[in-house]
């Protein structure tokens, strides 16, 4: 449950959309031979019509087994600029009729439980294009809203524990959406349309949140409805202090659930309890811990139990899920509010059915096949044991330093057969280059052994910085 006084604030805001005429809603375009209340229905069902899987078949292989060009391997080993034109050039097209590839072993992507490549999922999709093509075209609040978006919406309110769920087109739009419906709520109280200082939304933000928070923040900023304090990364102490000194009533804290580019977790615990003291609007950005946190892949809150103390939980469906799109788990109010006044949903297209489709297949594989996340997590402690190196997450930030050291060590990756990336600047601050490694349950303890042989080649583990987590909730 939100503090009372937001719970006052977004159901007053909304009555004043609706007093306004801007009360926007969802309207489902039956897209089945079956109604939306049999759909949902069938949910009791759904392990008839979702086949799920024991543990690592053969297909698991194909979301972290990749193949480039030979053209597009010697460029990027040049590190020579390219926007992929190389594909489709007479040399390319040579060699691939040879046959001629670099297979690759994939280490930098975000498909953490291999779901993209599951049968189970591709059949939803296909079987939805057969039926629908790619479904109406349109925004969501004209004409793309359809059954097979509610009932997936459900099943991630379901997984969040929420009362409901707001599809969005990706995780970034989401974020967009989240950050400027909460700021419109100043000016939808405020008497004259434009609040005071006094009566403007405080958002506390961690300093190392994703880009579409970041965004999201400064839209609502220039949109005059918040003012913004940024917090040092994960320093709890330094937040209740400026929560103490801040005397703006209404306060929301936002950050990463799990931070994409560091690996390390956002104190939970500590955030739940400083919401108790000051009342604020706790948001997470789980895009990297929903399927793969939590023994029912509910995600990081779900992992320290403090799920109803989180008040809206943005995700994304384009990792662990294997798909595309995003979701803002919330109250029933907060939807309305957000589908009112959000505008990166408002005019947005709906993502296609046959993406929805898939989308709930996964949801239901996720669940089902527990074996992934234990899998993921095998693989976070074979690593740790193996380096030596300090991680907590499927995310393994190792910060080398300049940009030279990042591409060489990358490099040496590549012709290892390694697809590994550099993250270098704007991404990340100057002299904190770094290569970032993910890991996926559709790797093998022997994938690790390799990676970490090669690593241990071009870095020397004891002098790579890794930035370590406040609280690990496995290891």
């Amino acid at each position: 449950m939100a503090d009372n006084s937001w719970d006052n604030c977004v159901e007053e805001a909304v009555n004043v959309l609706e007093s306004r005429q801007l009360l926007r809603s969802l309207r489902p375009i039956c897209m089945s031979k079956q109604n939306e209340e049999e759909m949902v229905g069938s949910r009791v069902n759904e392990g008839d019509e979702y086949e799920v899987f024991d543990g690592m078949c053969q297909w698991d292989r194909t979301s972290v087994e990749v193949s480039v060009s030979i053209p597009t391997f010697q460029k990027w080993l040049h590190d020579e600029p390219s926007n992929g034109e190389e594909v489709i050039s007479g040399d390319a097209l040579a060699e691939s009729r040879k046959g001629r590839f670099k297979k690759l072993l994939l280490f930098s992507g975000n498909d953490y439980l291999g779901l993209s490549s599951h049968p189970t999922i591709a059949n939803a999709a296909a079987n939805a294009v057969q039926e629908y093509g790619m479904g109406p075209k349109g925004s969501a609040l004209i004409c793309g809203y359809t059954t097979y978006h509610r009932l997936l919406e459900s099943s991630l309110a379901e997984l969040k524990k929420k009362e409901d769920c707001l599809l969005c087109p990706t995780g970034f739009a989401a974020n967009m959406a989240a950050m400027v419906a909460i700021g419109s709520v100043a000016s939808l109280l405020a008497a004259t349309g434009k609040p005071l200082n006094n009566e403007k939304v405080a958002i506390f933000s961690d300093a190392l949140n994703h880009a579409s928070i970041i965004d999201g923040i400064r839209l609502a900023e220039r949109q005059g409805n918040v003012e913004v304090f940024v917090y040092r990364h994960c320093d709890m102490y330094h937040l209740n202090s400026l929560l103490s000194s801040c005397k703006m009533k209404r306060k929301v804290v936002v950050t990463d659930s799990l931070f994409s580019m560091d690996g390390d977790f956002a104190p939970m615990e500590e955030l739940s309890q400083l919401r108790k003291k000051h009342g604020f609007l706790l948001v997470i950005d789980d895009a990297h811990g929903t399927f793969v946190c939590g023994e029912n892949g509910g995600g990081v809150a779900e992992e320290f139990n403090c799920e109803a103390d989180v008040d809206l939980c943005v995700g994304t469906l384009s990792k662990a899920a294997g798909c595309h799109g995003g979701f803002i788990a919330c109250s029933k109010k907060w939807k309305q509010l957000i589908q009112s006044r959000g505008r990166s949903f408002i005019f947005s297209t709906a993502i296609p059915v046959p993406m929805a489709a898939a989308a709930y297949a996964a949801v239901v594989v996720a669940r089902k096949e527990k074996w992934r996340r234990k899998a993921i997590w095998e693989r976070v402690k074979e690593f740790k044991a193996l380096s030596g190196v300090e991680i907590s997450s499927p995310i393994i930030s190792l910060i080398v330093g300049n940009q030279e050291k990042a591409l060489q060590a990358s490099r040496y990756l590549l012709k290892s057969g390694f697809h590994v990336m550099a993250i270098r600047p704007p991404t990340v601050p100057p002299n904190s280059c770094r290569l970032r490694v993910t890991l996926s349950a559709a790797h093998t303890t022997e994938d690790v052994k390799k990676l970490i042989t090669a690593l241990s080649s071009c870095l020397d583990f004891d002098n790579t910085t890794h930035i370590p987590s406040f609280l690990s909730p496995k290891l």
